[in-house]
């Protein structure tokens, strides 16, 4: 269903998509949450005292780093989480729906505070299903604890409510892959084949014909790639993909724009060193390597961390800056005030001042 939307539909359907599993999700969580502190009497307070009194981990429940043994994994995760959302490819390619730099900063604005209104609300769902459904609970139904956030809708508003989360949960997946697949469609079509092995002279036939076969290209290796991981938790892989996300596609990002120097040499190997540094360190991360066969491979894990965010985003940032001082290109400032003044104003020409 997803592939067939991006193929056919492209990027409007995959907006309307997005659009209306935005507000489906946003009207799941408000619900929830307001029957979560309902049966709280509204009191916050109370709320805690019962998540850490039905927790397993006791008085630790509210503790930061409970999920994990080193500190030090805690703050690599938090890295990635803040970092990685300004580099995921679905949320930027979202900047090409906007009219002009106004509205695209109007639409950020916007968009921000959705998103901060979202996180705030899974503190009442997470610690809701520790209360009203049980720790117990949820891993017997799903050991990576997937099924957490239907569970507790299933306890609070029966099958009616569990039926509609479970609706707004298939409409997020298939508007967030969509979003990927098209994406990475669009950079294969514009990109990879429009512009390095057409020379830029590949018509807009040609160009939609890409798009579509790299579509089916990227379904096909996203479902090869799920079969193995559909047993891990949805949330470890997101964390994941924004740790690829802030280690190979923000540092270009941010050079890009603050960086008069910086150039494709410099982009080029900054998110090599992103991208190879992180997927390496995934890979001999607990994640991936367990002794106990808890993950993908039993062995020993050589990189304890499980988010590598920590080492592979300053990786990615100093690789985008040897790139560029030790490029043989020539300094080219004309490029970063175009940069510039697009940024600022939403021209597309040039302007003196």
């Amino acid at each position: 269903m997803m592939t067939t939307y991006v193929m056919f539909g492209g990027m409007t359907a995959t907006s309307w998509v997005q659009i209306i599993k935005a507000v489906l999700l946003m009207a799941g969580m408000f619900i929830i949450s307001l029957i979560v502190l309902f049966h709280v009497n509204f009191n916050i307070v109370e709320l805690f005292t019962q998540a850490r009194d039905a927790s397993p981990h006791g008085a630790s429940y509210l503790n930061p780093g409970v999920g994990s043994d080193l500190p030090l994994d805690t703050i690599s995760l938090m890295l990635a989480l803040v970092l990685g959302t300004a580099g995921l490819p679905h949320i930027l390619l979202r900047f090409f729906t906007v009219k002009d730099a106004k509205t695209a900063r109007a639409s950020v604005i916007t968009a921000t505070w959705i998103v901060g209104i979202f996180y705030l609300l899974t503190i009442f769902l997470g610690m809701g299903a520790v209360i009203f459904v049980g720790h117990e609970t949820i891993v017997a139904n799903n050991p990576a604890g997937n099924m957490a956030a239907p569970l507790l809708a299933q306890v609070l508003g029966g099958d009616l409510l569990f039926s509609f989360i479970a609706a707004v949960t298939f409409a997020t997946i298939l508007a967030v892959v969509a979003g990927l697949v098209l994406s990475g469609a669009s950079a294969f079509a514009h990109d990879l084949y429009g512009q390095i092995l057409k020379k830029g002279k590949a018509t807009e036939k040609q160009q939609v014909v890409a798009a579509r076969v790299a579509s089916l290209s990227v379904a096909a290796m996203s479902i090869t790639l799920a079969l193995f991981a559909q047993n891990l938790n949805v949330a470890f892989l997101v964390a994941l993909a924004f740790c690829v996300a802030a280690s190979a596609n923000l540092p270009p990002i941010i050079f890009t724009i603050y960086w008069k120097r910086f150039n494709t040499t410099g982009a080029i190997t900054g998110i090599l060193s992103g991208l190879i540094s992180a997927l390496v360190l995934v890979m001999l991360s607990p994640n991936v390597l367990d002794p106990d066969g808890n993950a993908i491979i039993v062995g020993d894990p050589l990189f304890p961390l499980a988010n590598p965010a920590i080492i592979s985003v300053p990786l990615g940032f100093l690789g985008a800056y040897l790139g560029t001082i030790f490029s043989s290109r020539k300094l080219d400032t004309e490029k970063y005030r175009e940069i510039k003044v697009k940024a600022n104003t939403g021209f597309k020409e040039e302007i003196d001042s």
